[in-house]
């Protein structure tokens, strides 16, 4: 079970593209922080969902829908927990590459 950075972007999010930062492994449920930064001088908009699919995410699995983050700024989301199988699927409106995501927790063995 892993604890620290448990998921990332590597090489930064892709524009307008869901992308899948970290799947919650087999066997275990997550308790973490999404952090995810806007290396630009622009702003951008967000979106965050904890979802069954890996790339495509229902409407009621967003916990964060048109959030905007400020040139060189950063977002928080934390305290959150999902079971096993669960992605966590960010997307992003900011210059490929300038924004960042980072997944930082703890995994728990249900067995």
């Amino acid at each position: 079970m892993a604890t620290g950075r448990l998921g990332y972007a590597a090489g930064g999010l892709a524009t307008t593209t869901v992308t899948n930062v970290y799947q919650v492994p087999t066997t275990t449920y997550s308790v973490f922080n999404v952090s995810i930064c806007n290396t630009a001088a622009t702003s951008c908009t967000i979106r965050i969902a904890i979802s069954t699919s890996s790339s495509s995410p229902n409407i009621g699995e967003y916990i964060e829908y048109g959030t905007t983050i400020i040139g060189n700024g950063v977002f928080e989301r934390t305290g959150l927990v999902a079971d096993a199988g669960k992605y966590v699927l960010v997307y992003t409106t900011g210059a490929t590459g300038a924004v960042t995501c980072n997944v930082y927790g703890i995994e728990t063995s249900t067995v």
